[in-house]
């Protein structure tokens, strides 16, 4: 366990932390603060609460939770590595952290997958933690606190445009707090963009302006009374609401409530230093500079009008229409009753829906019975739904009947190919094939080997003879499509035999082929004037006067003519009498210098010894063709008797043979 804890006062902990839910912003992984790498965030007082137990990568049998967390939330901008610290204002209290890659996820899922967890530290150790480069590079487990283990994780290395959650937790209920900072490590967490005004845009009633940001804001740095904002008319600004910021700690959207409404015309909305002393603050506290203006159009109370169409893409089984101003959404039939779509062939409609928020969308998505794959020209028409309208705008304005869009589409595409072989000898020919069919106008081939090409029928020049992976990309501006083939050059020859190499006199060799590919033909010369043509053949090399190398010759022909050779040397030699000379002379004339074994050509797995009048071992080998030169250590040796013991396995008969004799070195 992580502390010496008693069975009773865990379960009491245990029951009082899982009593209190983390409801306090920052404490969940939706609600998590919003960070940065230039700031120390200070951690005055952390609210008592546990919520889940928590999976910790190499850990098990202790309590590991979110016990009284806090979470911290940041994008990365350059990967590299992360330090950071964590410093407890009271050395003697022991933070706990896990850090989680959540790209993509959502933050709740910290609770279910362990995949997210990058790296953290449990130890018991009091005192600061955190990563660092004199890290350990696992996750440190809990720990007695007299154990000291390194509360310090090794850098982990983040990367860009990956999000990530950081939690820091304490086990027991006193809370002194810590410091929280981020530096040594190569990555960047602050996001270099300063934060801008993006649209600006009047609600229906025209006493409300509802403002985008480019970036997210610091809730905190907006005045209530709006005082960050006026405007170039005679309506004031009374009130300023950042959306969401009840439950979250920064915001893009604003809605700004004027003392009148604005009638139709131009308007320019300026920042300016708030009562609070600033403009607005990113995260990192970069304020959008004072005087920054955005222009906006007040537009008469009309319906709103069908705007415009997002371009279909290939086999579309939905089209996005996009609205100047909000549209109710609870005027969208979800039939799709209020659309019909006319055009070259029919298309029915399956259903519609808002991208909602607060009962209004910009957005609305029209769903399609199948996906069109045929190229055609058509046009989107509003009419009255099943729910007895069209669209109403967020003024209750309703669109007229009739209201089209037009649009078309492209037919589908098959990058399906075929191809032909011709095959060579030293090189095959391939050639490839598209119909390019309905419009196509760009190829993209990957041939294998490192060859690419654009060409609808490109033909490629293989030298190696394998499986060739063939890919082909094709477009017609509009649709794409992909396939692969593996296409097979199966025409590889090679030549190659296995025989003896050392072989005696006026018995048969056999010769045995290991010749690759599709071979129809094989022709053997064995140097002594003698031919074959069967595949593995045997001949009988007649006796020679002295031991002679022949070079045979094996050549191979496939099934389209090409032929490959290989030579190789086989010894015949003059006599087969395994024997030991009784005497040597190691004088360097050519004659007998050495003491070695003769004719061992049948002798498998031999081993040749000889020892000196003392019985020490003075040479051995397992090479029938060397010998004793008569020195130890390059000093010759004494005339005298020398005894030698010779062990072979005849490969004929596979007997085993054990011979002894002795040898006399005549200096």
């Amino acid at each position: 366990m992580k502390y010496l804890l008693t069975t009773i006062f865990f379960i009491i902990a245990v029951y009082r932390l899982s009593a209190q839910t983390c409801n306090t912003p920052g404490q969940s992984p939706s609600s998590a603060f919003p960070v940065c790498g230039i700031r120390t965030f200070k951690q005055t007082t952390v609210p008592i609460c546990r919520s889940h137990s928590l999976a910790v990568p190499g850990c098990s049998g202790a309590d590991y939770a979110d016990k009284n967390p806090f979470w911290y939330k940041f994008t990365c901008y350059k990967t590299g590595t992360l330090g950071f610290l964590i410093s407890p204002n009271n050395q003697s209290d022991d933070y706990d952290w896990q850090l989680y890659d959540i790209t993509g996820r959502n933050p709740d899922e910290v609770f279910t997958d362990v995949s997210l967890v990058v790296t953290g530290n449990w130890a018991g150790t009091y005192g600061n933690t955190g990563a660092s480069n004199s890290g350990v590079n696992f996750i440190q487990c809990a720990s007695d606190p007299a154990e000291n283990r390194n509360s310090f994780a090794k850098m982990p290395t983040i990367i860009e445009g990956h999000t990530y959650l950081l939690l820091v937790s304490h086990f027991t209920d006193s809370q002194s707090g810590y410091d929280l900072s981020f530096s040594g490590g190569s990555a960047e967490i602050t996001d270099p963009n300063l934060p801008a005004l993006l649209t600006a845009e009047a609600g229906c009633s025209g006493d409300l302006l509802r403002l985008k940001l480019s970036k997210k804001i610091k809730c905190l740095s907006l005045s209530i009374n709006g005082s960050e904002f006026t405007l170039n008319s005679g309506a004031a600004v009374t009130s300023a609401t950042g959306i969401g910021c009840s439950g979250r700690f920064d915001t893009d959207s604003i809605e700004i409530k004027l003392s009148t409404p604005l009638t139709p015309g131009n308007y320019t909305l300026t920042i300016q230093n708030g009562d609070d002393g600033n403009t607005l603050l990113d995260n990192c506290d970069n304020a959008i500079s004072a005087n920054t203006t955005i222009d906006f159009t007040v537009l008469p109370q009309l319906p709103v009008p069908m705007d415009s169409l997002q371009p279909p893409t290939c086999k579309a089984q939905s089209l996005r229409l996009v609205f100047q101003k909000p549209v109710l959404c609870s005027s969208i039939a979800p039939d799709g009753s209020d659309f019909l779509i006319n055009g070259t062939y029919p298309v029915s409609i399956s259903g519609a829906a808002g991208s909602c928020s607060a009962g209004t969308t910009k957005e609305i998505i029209v769903n399609l019975q199948a996906p069109l794959y045929q190229q055609g020209n058509f046009n989107i028409v509003l009419q009255r739904g099943t729910d007895g309208n069209t669209l109403l705008d967020e003024c209750t304005k309703e669109t007229p009947i009739g209201s089209a869009l037009p649009f078309s589409v492209k037919d589908t595409v098959n990058a399906g190919f075929t191809y032909s072989k011709l095959y060579g000898c030293t090189a095959d020919t391939v050639n490839f094939f598209h119909n390019g069919n309905n419009g196509v106008t760009e190829w993209k081939w990957s041939l294998d080997d490192n060859k690419t090409s654009t060409a609808q029928n490109p033909v490629a020049i293989y030298g190696v003879f394998d499986s060739k992976e063939i890919s082909l990309l094709v477009s017609n501006g509009f649709c794409s499509d992909s396939s692969f083939q593996t296409v097979l050059l199966d025409n590889f020859i090679k030549a190659d035999f296995t025989a003896f190499e050392d072989n005696c006199p006026n018995e048969a060799v056999t010769f045995t082929s290991a010749a690759q590919g599709n071979i129809i033909q094989h022709q053997w010369s064995f140097g002594d004037g003698a031919t074959s043509d069967e595949i593995s053949p045997s001949h009988v090399f007649t006796q020679p006067n002295v031991t002679t190398a022949y070079t045979v010759t094996y050549t191979v022909t496939d099934n389209i003519g090409c032929q490959n050779s290989i030579q190789k040397q086989v010894r015949v030699y003059s006599s087969c009498y395994l024997a030991v000379p009784n005497a040597f002379t190691p004088n360097n004339d050519g004659k007998n210098d050495f003491l070695r074994v003769l004719n061992a050509i049948k002798a498998e797995n031999l081993e040749f010894k000889i020892f000196n009048r003392w019985g020490q071992e003075i040479f051995k080998t397992n090479n029938w063709k060397l010998g004793w030169d008569g020195k130890i250590n390059g000093v010759m040796q004494a005339s005298g008797v020398y005894v030698w013991f010779l062990k072979y396995t005849d490969r004929v008969t596979k007997e085993q043979r054990t011979l002894k004799g002795v040898a006399t070195l005549v200096r």
